[in-house]
């Protein structure tokens, strides 16, 4: 009996650790629970052309092999350099 009870209590506790994690990866914006991707709310970009673009952040992602990084704000992606772009986490 008792080992029945600690079977059910591990199987829930399983279950409630994979609800977590699914709740946190499709709820959480553009930072990650696995890999360690922080949240960014705003950014300014600095264009070839000297212009900024500022706005709020929609998602953004690096690349790991480069210092590339890619911004999507108001639904246009720009793909820049780390130097080019500031994320601001407020």
């Amino acid at each position: 009996m008792r080992k029945k009870l600690l079977i059910v209590l591990a199987a829930i506790l399983v279950i409630a650790l994979i609800g977590f994690i699914v709740y946190w990866e499709t709820n959480h914006g553009n930072r990650r629970l696995i890999d360690t991707k922080y949240r960014f709310n705003r950014a300014v970009i600095r264009l070839p052309n000297g212009e900024t673009v500022e706005g709020k952040v929609s998602s953004w992602l690096d690349y790991s092999d480069s210092d590339a990084v890619q911004v999507t704000i108001g639904g246009k992606t720009y793909l820049t350099h780390y130097t080019n772009v500031c994320l601001i986490s407020d």
